[in-house]
Protein backbone atom coordinates (compact mmCIF):
# COMPACT_ATOMS: atom_id res chain seq x y z
CA UNK A 1 0.00 0.00 0.00
CA UNK A 2 1.26 3.34 -0.94
CA UNK A 3 1.19 6.68 0.57
CA UNK A 4 -2.32 8.74 0.25
CA UNK A 5 -1.85 11.43 -1.44
CA UNK A 6 -1.49 15.17 -0.09
CA UNK A 7 0.41 15.25 1.95
CA UNK A 8 3.55 13.47 3.65
CA UNK A 9 2.51 12.03 6.94
CA UNK A 10 -0.68 11.97 8.38
CA UNK A 11 -2.99 11.11 10.99
CA UNK A 12 -1.11 7.38 12.00
CA UNK A 13 -2.25 4.41 10.73
CA UNK A 14 -4.88 3.72 7.92
CA UNK A 15 -8.53 3.00 7.81
CA UNK A 16 -9.71 -0.52 6.96
CA UNK A 17 -7.81 -3.82 5.33
CA UNK A 18 -9.77 -2.90 2.70
CA UNK A 19 -8.30 1.28 1.85
CA UNK A 20 -6.52 1.81 -1.35
CA UNK A 21 -4.02 4.80 -1.88
CA UNK A 22 -5.12 7.66 -4.29
CA UNK A 23 -1.62 6.59 -6.05
CA UNK A 24 -2.83 3.41 -7.01
CA UNK A 25 -5.54 2.40 -9.70
CA UNK A 26 -8.94 3.32 -8.59
CA UNK A 27 -9.85 6.00 -10.47
CA UNK A 28 -12.62 3.75 -12.44
CA UNK A 29 -15.93 4.52 -13.14
CA UNK A 30 -19.49 3.28 -13.69
CA UNK A 31 -21.77 5.19 -16.10
CA UNK A 32 -25.34 4.49 -15.53
CA UNK A 33 -28.60 7.54 -16.92
CA UNK A 34 -25.89 9.90 -17.92
CA UNK A 35 -24.46 9.75 -14.65
CA UNK A 36 -21.46 8.79 -13.21
CA UNK A 37 -20.68 6.52 -10.13
CA UNK A 38 -17.85 5.19 -7.83
CA UNK A 39 -16.32 1.66 -9.25
CA UNK A 40 -14.11 0.98 -5.12
CA UNK A 41 -17.15 -0.67 -3.31
CA UNK A 42 -19.70 -0.41 -6.42
CA UNK A 43 -23.23 0.47 -5.45
CA UNK A 44 -22.33 1.59 -1.40
CA UNK A 45 -23.16 4.99 -2.75
CA UNK A 46 -26.04 5.99 -4.31
CA UNK A 47 -25.28 9.28 -5.78
CA UNK A 48 -23.11 10.35 -8.48
CA UNK A 49 -19.65 11.49 -8.24
CA UNK A 50 -19.21 13.25 -11.44
CA UNK A 51 -18.68 17.17 -12.12
CA UNK A 52 -21.75 18.48 -11.48
CA UNK A 53 -22.42 16.85 -8.54
CA UNK A 54 -18.75 18.29 -7.25
CA UNK A 55 -19.92 21.48 -7.89
CA UNK A 56 -23.46 20.59 -5.86
CA UNK A 57 -21.08 19.49 -3.25
CA UNK A 58 -19.37 22.42 -2.78
CA UNK A 59 -22.63 24.82 -3.13
CA UNK A 60 -23.64 23.06 0.05
CA UNK A 61 -20.61 23.23 1.75
CA UNK A 62 -20.83 27.46 1.02
CA UNK A 63 -24.24 26.94 2.25
CA UNK A 64 -23.95 24.92 5.57
CA UNK A 65 -21.27 27.54 6.02
CA UNK A 66 -23.22 30.81 5.79
CA UNK A 67 -26.08 28.44 8.16
CA UNK A 68 -23.39 28.24 10.73
CA UNK A 69 -21.72 31.75 10.97
CA UNK A 70 -18.23 30.33 9.27
CA UNK A 71 -18.19 27.52 11.87
CA UNK A 72 -16.75 24.24 10.86
CA UNK A 73 -17.47 22.56 13.45
CA UNK A 74 -18.94 22.90 17.19
CA UNK A 75 -17.12 20.29 18.87
CA UNK A 76 -15.53 22.28 20.86
CA UNK A 77 -12.17 21.48 19.86
CA UNK A 78 -8.51 22.54 21.46
CA UNK A 79 -5.12 22.48 19.47
CA UNK A 80 -6.19 19.09 17.74
CA UNK A 81 -3.46 16.89 16.09
CA UNK A 82 -5.18 14.30 14.57
CA UNK A 83 -8.74 14.60 12.64
CA UNK A 84 -10.57 12.31 10.10
CA UNK A 85 -13.19 13.41 7.47
CA UNK A 86 -15.63 10.60 7.11
CA UNK A 87 -17.19 10.89 3.55
CA UNK A 88 -15.29 13.67 2.40
CA UNK A 89 -16.21 13.79 -1.19
CA UNK A 90 -14.60 16.83 -2.77
CA UNK A 91 -12.23 17.30 0.32
CA UNK A 92 -13.09 20.96 0.73
CA UNK A 93 -14.33 20.63 4.68
CA UNK A 94 -11.04 19.03 4.95
CA UNK A 95 -9.21 21.66 3.09
CA UNK A 96 -10.59 24.49 5.37
CA UNK A 97 -9.28 22.80 8.17
CA UNK A 98 -6.45 22.34 7.48
CA UNK A 99 -6.07 25.73 7.00
CA UNK A 100 -7.46 26.36 10.25
CA UNK A 101 -5.45 23.98 11.96
CA UNK A 102 -2.04 23.79 10.13
CA UNK A 103 -0.51 21.96 13.28
CA UNK A 104 -3.08 19.11 12.97
CA UNK A 105 -3.02 16.69 10.53
CA UNK A 106 -6.29 16.17 8.58
CA UNK A 107 -7.36 12.93 6.73
CA UNK A 108 -10.65 12.64 4.34
CA UNK A 109 -11.78 9.39 3.14
CA UNK A 110 -14.34 8.49 0.58
CA UNK A 111 -15.08 5.92 -1.59
CA UNK A 112 -14.37 8.20 -4.82
CA UNK A 113 -10.88 9.66 -5.80
CA UNK A 114 -12.56 13.29 -6.83
CA UNK A 115 -10.16 15.50 -4.51
CA UNK A 116 -7.82 17.79 -5.39
CA UNK A 117 -3.88 17.00 -5.59
CA UNK A 118 -2.65 20.48 -4.66
CA UNK A 119 -4.27 21.10 -0.85
CA UNK A 120 -2.43 21.93 2.14
CA UNK A 121 0.46 20.23 3.23
CA UNK A 122 -1.25 19.10 6.24
CA UNK A 123 -4.09 17.44 4.23
CA UNK A 124 -4.11 14.25 2.39
CA UNK A 125 -6.70 11.82 1.04
CA UNK A 126 -7.45 8.22 0.63
CA UNK A 127 -10.03 5.91 -1.00
CA UNK A 128 -11.20 3.50 1.30
CA UNK A 129 -15.22 1.89 2.15
CA UNK A 130 -16.11 3.20 5.75
CA UNK A 131 -18.19 0.79 6.45
CA UNK A 132 -15.76 -2.37 6.96
CA UNK A 133 -13.41 -2.79 9.52
CA UNK A 134 -11.16 -0.23 10.82
CA UNK A 135 -7.29 -0.86 11.36
CA UNK A 136 -7.20 2.81 12.73
CA UNK A 137 -5.16 2.67 15.81
CA UNK A 138 -7.15 2.85 19.25
CA UNK A 139 -6.76 6.10 20.58
CA UNK A 140 -5.32 8.11 17.69
CA UNK A 141 -7.65 10.63 16.57
CA UNK A 142 -8.69 13.55 18.22
CA UNK A 143 -11.83 14.50 15.99
CA UNK A 144 -13.78 12.63 14.04
CA UNK A 145 -16.44 14.73 11.52
CA UNK A 146 -18.99 13.58 9.43
CA UNK A 147 -21.49 15.76 7.09
CA UNK A 148 -24.12 14.32 5.36
CA UNK A 149 -23.77 11.00 5.25
CA UNK A 150 -27.01 9.94 6.93
CA UNK A 151 -27.82 8.85 3.41
CA UNK A 152 -25.25 6.77 2.76
CA UNK A 153 -25.03 4.51 6.01
CA UNK A 154 -26.54 1.16 6.80
CA UNK A 155 -25.37 0.93 10.34
CA UNK A 156 -24.90 4.12 12.51
CA UNK A 157 -24.00 2.30 15.61
CA UNK A 158 -20.97 0.07 14.10
CA UNK A 159 -19.27 3.21 12.70
CA UNK A 160 -19.90 5.33 15.66
CA UNK A 161 -18.91 2.13 17.96
CA UNK A 162 -15.22 2.12 15.55
CA UNK A 163 -15.28 6.16 15.84
CA UNK A 164 -14.99 5.87 19.69
CA UNK A 165 -12.18 3.45 19.33
CA UNK A 166 -10.20 5.07 17.10
CA UNK A 167 -10.39 8.54 19.35
CA UNK A 168 -7.93 9.35 22.16
CA UNK A 169 -9.82 9.90 25.17
CA UNK A 170 -11.25 13.04 25.57
CA UNK A 171 -11.42 13.23 21.19
CA UNK A 172 -14.81 13.81 19.25
CA UNK A 173 -17.19 12.87 17.37
CA UNK A 174 -19.62 15.00 15.05
CA UNK A 175 -22.35 13.94 12.92
CA UNK A 176 -23.80 16.85 10.55
CA UNK A 177 -26.86 16.22 8.33
CA UNK A 178 -29.67 18.21 6.76
CA UNK A 179 -32.60 16.52 7.13
CA UNK A 180 -34.58 14.61 4.46
CA UNK A 181 -38.00 16.47 5.80
CA UNK A 182 -39.10 19.34 4.40
CA UNK A 183 -40.59 21.61 7.78
CA UNK A 184 -42.90 25.15 7.70
CA UNK A 185 -43.20 27.23 11.23
CA UNK A 186 -46.44 28.75 9.55
CA UNK A 187 -49.19 28.32 7.32
CA UNK A 188 -47.75 29.18 3.97
CA UNK A 189 -47.32 25.64 3.10
CA UNK A 190 -49.90 23.62 1.36
CA UNK A 191 -51.50 20.47 2.25
CA UNK A 192 -49.75 18.11 -0.53
CA UNK A 193 -46.62 20.89 -1.35
CA UNK A 194 -44.96 19.00 -4.07
CA UNK A 195 -41.14 19.33 -2.31
CA UNK A 196 -42.66 17.94 0.85
CA UNK A 197 -44.12 14.94 -1.30
CA UNK A 198 -40.58 14.62 -3.14
CA UNK A 199 -38.23 14.14 0.54
CA UNK A 200 -40.64 11.69 1.96
CA UNK A 201 -40.63 9.85 -1.57
CA UNK A 202 -36.85 9.79 -2.00
CA UNK A 203 -36.56 9.24 2.11
CA UNK A 204 -38.79 5.81 1.08
CA UNK A 205 -36.43 4.86 -1.94
CA UNK A 206 -33.51 5.19 0.22
CA UNK A 207 -35.18 2.87 3.20
CA UNK A 208 -35.82 0.26 0.18
CA UNK A 209 -31.91 0.22 -0.32
CA UNK A 210 -31.83 -0.42 3.52
CA UNK A 211 -30.79 3.31 4.65
CA UNK A 212 -32.83 5.02 6.86
CA UNK A 213 -31.71 8.43 6.36
CA UNK A 214 -34.62 10.16 8.33
CA UNK A 215 -34.47 7.89 11.59
CA UNK A 216 -30.31 7.51 11.96
CA UNK A 217 -30.44 11.32 12.59
CA UNK A 218 -33.47 11.45 15.35
CA UNK A 219 -31.18 8.70 16.80
CA UNK A 220 -27.77 9.82 16.52
CA UNK A 221 -27.75 11.18 20.27
CA UNK A 222 -29.14 7.96 21.75
CA UNK A 223 -26.51 5.60 19.81
CA UNK A 224 -23.65 7.75 21.00
CA UNK A 225 -24.74 7.79 24.75
CA UNK A 226 -25.22 3.90 24.35
CA UNK A 227 -21.76 3.56 22.41
CA UNK A 228 -20.41 5.18 25.88
CA UNK A 229 -20.10 8.98 24.44
CA UNK A 230 -20.52 11.47 27.03
CA UNK A 231 -21.21 15.25 26.69
CA UNK A 232 -23.28 14.29 23.82
CA UNK A 233 -24.75 17.73 22.28
CA UNK A 234 -27.39 18.26 19.42
CA UNK A 235 -27.37 21.71 17.98
CA UNK A 236 -30.50 22.29 15.33
CA UNK A 237 -30.90 24.94 13.03
CA UNK A 238 -33.28 25.82 10.05
CA UNK A 239 -31.89 25.93 6.44
CA UNK A 240 -34.22 28.39 4.52
CA UNK A 241 -35.20 26.97 0.99
CA UNK A 242 -35.42 30.22 -1.12
CA UNK A 243 -34.73 33.71 -0.14
CA UNK A 244 -37.95 34.65 1.83
CA UNK A 245 -36.68 35.35 5.14
CA UNK A 246 -36.96 38.98 5.89
CA UNK A 247 -33.75 38.17 7.54
CA UNK A 248 -30.63 39.19 4.38
CA UNK A 249 -28.00 36.82 6.08
CA UNK A 250 -31.03 33.56 5.50
CA UNK A 251 -32.19 34.98 2.55
CA UNK A 252 -28.93 34.45 1.09
CA UNK A 253 -28.67 31.17 2.82
CA UNK A 254 -31.89 29.99 1.06
CA UNK A 255 -30.93 31.29 -2.44
CA UNK A 256 -27.60 28.84 -1.80
CA UNK A 257 -30.17 26.19 -0.41
CA UNK A 258 -32.31 26.20 -3.67
CA UNK A 259 -29.86 26.39 -5.87
CA UNK A 260 -27.98 23.52 -4.32
CA UNK A 261 -30.91 21.27 -4.89
CA UNK A 262 -31.93 22.45 -8.00
CA UNK A 263 -28.44 21.35 -9.59
CA UNK A 264 -28.82 18.27 -7.41
CA UNK A 265 -32.32 17.19 -7.80
CA UNK A 266 -31.39 14.37 -10.93
CA UNK A 267 -28.03 13.18 -9.18
CA UNK A 268 -30.81 12.42 -5.71
CA UNK A 269 -33.62 10.90 -7.64
CA UNK A 270 -31.78 8.78 -10.76
CA UNK A 271 -30.53 5.88 -8.89
CA UNK A 272 -32.24 5.98 -5.53
CA UNK A 273 -35.58 5.97 -7.26
CA UNK A 274 -34.69 3.30 -10.69
CA UNK A 275 -33.13 0.51 -7.73
CA UNK A 276 -35.32 1.63 -4.80
CA UNK A 277 -38.68 2.03 -6.41
CA UNK A 278 -38.24 0.86 -9.53
CA UNK A 279 -38.65 3.68 -11.67
CA UNK A 280 -37.65 3.95 -15.19
CA UNK A 281 -35.42 6.90 -16.17
CA UNK A 282 -37.89 8.03 -18.07
CA UNK A 283 -40.76 8.55 -15.48
CA UNK A 284 -37.78 10.13 -12.78
CA UNK A 285 -37.05 12.86 -15.74
CA UNK A 286 -41.24 13.60 -16.38
CA UNK A 287 -41.71 13.84 -12.39
CA UNK A 288 -38.87 15.88 -11.79
CA UNK A 289 -39.94 18.66 -14.05
CA UNK A 290 -43.08 19.54 -11.30
CA UNK A 291 -40.18 19.20 -8.87
CA UNK A 292 -37.61 21.72 -10.59
CA UNK A 293 -40.38 24.30 -11.09
CA UNK A 294 -41.63 23.65 -7.45
CA UNK A 295 -37.93 24.63 -6.21
CA UNK A 296 -38.12 27.97 -8.23
CA UNK A 297 -41.29 29.55 -7.62
CA UNK A 298 -42.47 28.26 -4.18
CA UNK A 299 -43.57 30.75 -2.36
CA UNK A 300 -43.96 28.59 1.29
CA UNK A 301 -41.87 29.67 4.37
CA UNK A 302 -40.34 26.19 3.56
CA UNK A 303 -36.85 24.96 5.23
CA UNK A 304 -34.62 21.57 5.54
CA UNK A 305 -33.82 21.16 9.28
CA UNK A 306 -29.93 20.81 9.66
CA UNK A 307 -28.48 18.76 12.92
CA UNK A 308 -25.20 18.46 14.61
CA UNK A 309 -24.92 16.21 17.00
CA UNK A 310 -21.47 15.76 18.72
CA UNK A 311 -20.16 13.88 21.83
CA UNK A 312 -16.88 13.16 23.73
CA UNK A 313 -14.82 10.07 24.45
CA UNK A 314 -14.34 9.69 28.37
CA UNK A 315 -11.07 11.02 29.63
CA UNK A 316 -11.38 7.92 31.78
CA UNK A 317 -12.73 4.46 31.36
CA UNK A 318 -15.96 4.28 32.46
CA UNK A 319 -17.85 1.88 34.62
CA UNK A 320 -21.26 2.08 33.20
CA UNK A 321 -22.47 3.34 29.98
CA UNK A 322 -23.74 7.03 29.58
CA UNK A 323 -27.44 7.80 29.36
Amino acid sequence: MTEPSGSRGGPSGMLSADSISMSEDVRDYVFENSRRYHKYSEGRYHFPNDDAEQEREDMQHAMVMLLCDGKLHFAPLENPQSILDIGTGTGIWAIDMGDEYPAAEILGIDLSPIQPLWVPRNVQFLVDNIEEEWVQPPNSLDYIHSRQMAPTIRDWPAIIAEAYKALKPGGWLELQDLKCVVGCDDDTMQEGDVLASYAKTLAQALRRLEIDCIYSIENYARWLREAGFVNVQEVVLKAPLGTWPKDPHLAKVGLYNRNMIYDGLHGFTIRPFTHGLGWTPEEVEVYLVDVRKAVLNSTAHIYLPFHSVYAQKPLRPQTGRSR
